[in-house]
């Protein structure tokens, strides 16, 4: 499996308790929550550690700040950080004010962020 049920169930909880309207898509190898037709926040295993992992989208202005937090690093899948994202390590997220952190980053951004081009299937 490419995230533990349970970190997901945990991510809906808190969308459908602050009444945000969500939408799930596997991609990347894990699950995100899409809000707004936009990537918000991501779950997916860390391969080294075995362990889930957060892929959060925030304002790069905020993600130097961000990336002080326990667990948090910048993501990178191809050598080179993308800006604007960051994983966040099952440490840095285990409690529900440290996964209500994250997950506020994300909702924060949703309404600055681009909507991905769709590609023709």
């Amino acid at each position: 499996m490419a995230y533990t049920e349970v970190t997901a169930e945990r991510l809906r909880q808190w969308f459908m308790e602050h009444h945000v309207e969500f939408v799930e898509k596997r991609m990347m190898g894990g699950l995100c929550f899409m809000v707004n037709d936009k990537m918000c926040i991501g779950l997916d295993i860390d391969k080294d550690k075995q362990k889930d992992r957060l892929m959060v989208r925030l304002d790069p202005q905020v993600e130097q700040e961000a990336l002080k937090r326990k667990g948090a690093k910048p993501m990178d899948f191809t050598g080179r950080p993308m800006k604007g994202y960051v994983f966040v390590d099952e440490g840095g997220f285990q409690n529900e004010k440290d996964l209500n952190y994250w997950i506020q980053l994300a909702i924060d951004f949703n309404p600055k962020a681009k909507v991905s081009k769709k590609r023709n299937k």
